[in-house]
């Protein structure tokens, strides 16, 4: 099982169990040492997950690192971890101590929910204000994933951590200016782009006219780019679903084509049942077709074998089940788009029904 799959499953845990986790203490036991587990490391082995660590700071003795994980004998990481309710970002100094006299090079902070990376990179031994890497399990991300994979147990590589950690974290600070740009174009931003093809004077009155315009075309170039990539990647030009052998649908010539807008929420509703289908399936045989009436689950790409669908587009939303090896579907009204993790049996049945 990969580490996605694995992280996916920790969320869905997370979600049943939080609202009853009232102690920090819990939380490490409910969500912290599950996610050390993902990562491959024995947490019933006391060299190599260390629980409670002795890491005394000057004159302060007996201070405690909530976890220290060891490689071949050595620290390579140490986790400091708060109640999930707490804010993952605002007891980074404690962990900083900690970091100051210990010999791994990689230090967490994490509330259960959101685990911050920190290392070294702008002075030796003393920790960054800010994470290089950050993993929340209420809002995986792939590329993220793809760094935290360096971290396991099999693939612990402390130099193509060190390699990659900077990129990360100036690709990171990049970003987050880029999006000031975009949500706010500053007077650098807009003279850059401006004074490439306009040679009259930036007036002030001009400035404000360019700063809307700037903001505009920056969004519609964002939005463009991601409606593509969507569309590349469903096939929305074969989501119109063919007829059935033998018959032939009439053309009204007075209608425009079917417009098939496929939402968010679609998307993200077909990302849950990937991830729980795939714990029967390869991910391979799991394809989706957008249609007007209904956003469709297949397997093997083939519209006679439903998964689900999902009915989301009127103000109710609703998953359609064919657990029961039927052609008509049970259509079950959600609250919200988790609530089809209830619902795991009931897609590997279909899956099952069909061979």
């Amino acid at each position: 099982m990969d580490i996605k799959l694995k992280l996916e499953q920790l969320h869905q845990r997370v979600i049943g169990l939080k609202d009853q986790i009232n102690t920090e203490e819990a939380t490490k036991n409910a969500f912290v040492l599950p996610f050390i587990q993902i990562l491959g490391y024995d947490i019933f082995n006391p060299t190599e997950v260390i629980p409670e660590f002795i890491s005394d700071i000057g004159t302060k003795k007996g201070e405690k690192v909530d976890y220290v994980i060891r490689k071949n004998g050595e620290p390579i990481l140490i986790i400091e971890c708060k109640h999930w309710k707490e804010n993952a970002d605002a007891h980074n100094s404690q962990l900083h101590r900690y970091y100051h006299v210990s010999k791994a090079r990689f230090g967490v902070l994490t509330n259960g929910l959101i685990y911050n990376f920190y290392t070294d990179l702008e002075k030796p031994n003393i920790m960054d204000e800010k994470p290089f890497l950050t993993i929340n399990i209420e809002d995986l991300k792939d590329n993220s994933i793809k760094v935290l994979e360096s971290f396991t147990k099999s693939s612990y590589n402390l130099e193509s951590i060190l390699d990659s950690a900077e990129a990360l974290k100036y690709i990171k600070a990049i970003r987050k200016e880029f999006e000031k740009e975009v949500d706010s174009p500053s007077d650098e931003m807009v003279k850059l782009l401006v004074n490439r093809f306009f040679d009259k004077p930036l007036t002030a009155n001009r400035m404000v006219a360019f700063k809307e315009y700037a903001k505009k075309a920056l969004m519609l170039s964002i939005n463009e780019s991601i409606n593509d990539r969507l569309k590349s990647a469903l096939h929305i030009n074969d989501k119109i679903e063919k007829p059935e052998e033998g018959k032939i649908n009439p053309i009204d010539e007075n209608n425009d084509l079917p417009k098939i807008v496929t939402t968010e929420e679609e998307l993200e509703g077909f990302h849950i049942v990937k991830a729980v289908s795939r714990e029967k399936i390869p991910v391979e045989r799991i394809s989706c077709r957008d249609t007007q009436s209904y956003f469709g689950v297949l397997l093997d790409n083939n519209n006679r074998k439903p998964i689900c669908r999902l009915h989301f587009n009127t103000q109710k939303k609703y998953l359609e089940l064919f657990h029961n090896g039927k052609d008509a579907g049970e259509k079950i009204l959600l609250n919200s788009l988790d609530e089809i993790y209830g619902y795991r049996n009931q897609l590997h049945q279909a899956i099952e029904n069909y061979g």
